[in-house]
């Protein structure tokens, strides 16, 4: 299994975003998109984080990318798979899969 290490961002806000009715929180997104690439991809080198765009950010990759949301630039939860943008607003899981299976990722049945 040749895996890449990744990192898989979810930008978000307490707040549902106003543009996406009935679409779950940032946060339960990204518990969701966690638990259900580790039941996929179970052997997985993958780094999973949150970043509240409401909050002081340290990192300028994270600022910038929170002011463009915040400018209405993007939607939220927006998802990034090592600095690629993969999603935002309603997310879905067959998008995010493909971009592991880019990366090596090989599903487990």
């Amino acid at each position: 299994m040749n895996q890449q290490p990744l990192i898989i961002e979810i930008f978000g806000a307490d707040i549902v975003c106003a543009s996406c009715v009935n679409a779950p929180s940032s946060k339960d997104t990204h518990e969701w998109l966690q638990a259900a690439i580790n039941r996929k991809f179970p052997k997985n080198n993958i780094t999973f984080s949150y970043i509240d765009i409401e909050q002081a950010i340290e990192n300028d990759k994270h600022r910038d990318i929170a002011k463009r949301i915040t400018e209405d630039e993007f939607f939220y939860p927006l998802v990034m798979i090592n600095e690629e943008m993969i999603g935002e607003g309603y997310i879905q899981l067959k998008p995010v899969y493909a971009a592991l299976e880019k990366y090596g990722y090989i599903t487990e049945v």
